[in-house]
């Protein structure tokens, strides 16, 4: 292993536990009680329970109180979407599982935006909750056509979210602009996350041209009963 790939793996794991509270080097599922779980997010939202699967193991992260009571309950990844919304005291909640992707060498593609304040009046109402600055590729009459908001979950990791508008999707403006965000995120010394649904086959698609590999790692969340 050279230096590039110890330093991506310490960037990471730093992120895995300011994010879940831990990140064991061991294989199963491990259960993490965090104070995060109790905290708002990088929007203002509690999200009680989340879960980083990868092909070896992962850690399921939930609030200090419930820690016992579900590593009692829950031993592997299989068993979550059975046991626990009960536990939750959420019963018939549905569990979901998105893709989980981050990487450190993100594709080398041309610049397709520019860094604006969220708040910019040509920047679309969808954009203004991540705050801060947000990449936007403008047509050639200055109108919004894309953009990359960034949530900024801690000061390890950096998740990239990306819209483009109907009239201007397959002309690779949102691979273009994940690479350049990625690129930018990489440059601050943290790590560029990449979330979707598995059915996105866009978000596949764009996450995996910007530089952004599918390893096999999920990420695993529980809402609210129907």
């Amino acid at each position: 292993m050279d230096s590039r790939e110890i330093c991506t793996d310490r960037r990471l794991a730093d992120f895995l536990v300011a994010y879940l509270g831990a990140w064991p080097d061991g294989e199963g599922l491990t259960v993490v009680g965090s104070p995060e779980r109790t905290r708002p997010g990088w929007d203002g939202t509690v999200r009680d329970v989340v879960g980083v699967a990868t092909p070896r193991g992962g850690v399921l992260s939930v609030p200090p109180a419930l820690a016992d009571a579900v590593r009692a309950e829950v031993h592997g990844w299989d068993e979550v979407p059975a046991k626990l919304p009960n536990l939750l005291g959420r019963p018939g909640a549905p569990v979901f599982s998105g893709v989980f992707r981050w990487t450190m060498e993100p594709a080398d593609l041309p610049d397709a935006g520019e860094w604006v304040p969220a708040l910019d009046p040509r920047v679309p109402p969808w954009l203004h909750p991540f705050g801060g600055d947000v990449l936007i590729a403008f047509d050639e009459d200055g109108r919004y056509a894309a953009g990359v908001g960034i949530k900024r979950h801690n000061s390890a990791g950096l998740e990239i979210s990306v819209g483009t508008e109907e009239a201007h999707r397959g002309k690779g403006l949102a691979t273009a602009l994940v690479a350049q965000a990625a690129r930018w995120i990489v440059a601050s010394g943290t790590v560029p996350i990449y979330l979707h649904d598995p059915a996105n086959i866009a978000s596949d698609r764009t996450a995996r041209s910007a530089g952004f590999p599918d390893l096999g790692w999920r990420i695993i969340g529980v809402g609210t009963p129907r």
